[in-house]
């Protein structure tokens, strides 16, 4: 069974998700932020691919983003390092490193780099890794619709969508009825960073989002920072996807333990 599945079948409420660029700090650090998360109890970790132009994202991850590229991470890249995730994470003299990953491991990055690598060769490649899930921000829903889903059945990946406060009751409905594992819930209309509290039209959208009954679990991302932002979230979703504070934990650490000891620290407060 789909990872993302799992989980979300085992624990229905407080999930946390962080997202981190790959490549941002030091280009070889993927698998130990990996490790590092799941030791630390971290549910689902989303691996950003660099990209020269996103357009969702703040300035904290855009500078990531620029920074991963210059260390010389690209999609190529990324998938020779995610090649050792889930075999035992075998080294070249064939002992192992004693990594045993597990965790739900989803690829977040915009179409342009994934087009040129190609479509079904991406899917095959993220598959291969053992890779569960797909979030591309700027995918049109009806290339979705006619491509993208069915390459996710074949090859077990969940492609999650994103929805907005701006999303329709019908957009959300269509999108709950044709995908699967969750549905990303955007907290604003804004770009990605931290945020002290949600206000009051972002909790009206989360109670009326709640009031449909979707079939698919929701996780809120956008925003969260700290104790107040991550509750909010909690209670009204199953859980909580965190990418701006941490990204900026990983920068202020050395150390990718300590950059997680320094998040859940901030989201004590």
């Amino acid at each position: 069974m789909n990872r993302i599945t799992t989980l979300f079948n085992n624990k229905k409420k407080n999930i946390l998700s962080v997202f981190f660029t790959a490549g941002a700090s030091k280009v070889n650090d993927t698998l130990e932020i990996l490790e590092a998360a799941q030791n630390k109890g971290i549910d689902l970790v989303e691996v950003g691919i660099p990209f020269s132009d996103p357009m969702a994202d703040g300035p904290t991850i855009q500078k990531s983003s620029t920074e991963a590229l210059k260390n010389g991470m690209s999609l190529k890249t990324l998938f020779s390092q995610l090649e050792k995730l889930r075999k035992g994470n075998v080294l070249e003299n064939g002992q192992s490193s004693g990594r045993n990953l597990n965790i739900p491991v989803i690829l977040m990055g915009y179409l342009n780099p994934i087009l040129q690598y190609g479509i079904e060769e991406f899917c095959i490649k993220a598959h291969e890794c053992g890779v569960d899930g797909v979030i591309i921000p700027d995918l049109p829903f009806n290339e979705y619709m006619t491509t993208y889903k069915a390459l996710g059945k074949k090859y077990d990946l969940k492609f999650i969508m994103l929805i907005t406060p701006e999303t329709s009751e019908e957009r959300i409905k269509l999108i709950d009825d044709n995908t699967e594992g969750f549905i990303y819930m955007v907290s604003t209309a804004s770009t990605t960073g931290a945020k002290k509290e949600f206000n009051k039209k972002t909790n009206e959208y989360f109670e009326r989002v709640n009031a449909m009954n979707l079939k698919n679990p929701r996780l809120i991302g956008f925003g969260i920072s700290n104790k107040k932002t991550l509750d909010n979230a909690w209670a009204n979703s199953s859980g909580a996807i965190i990418g701006s504070k941490f990204v900026s934990c990983l920068h202020n650490n050395s150390n990718i333990s300590s950059a997680i000891d320094e998040l859940f620290e901030d989201l004590k407060h």
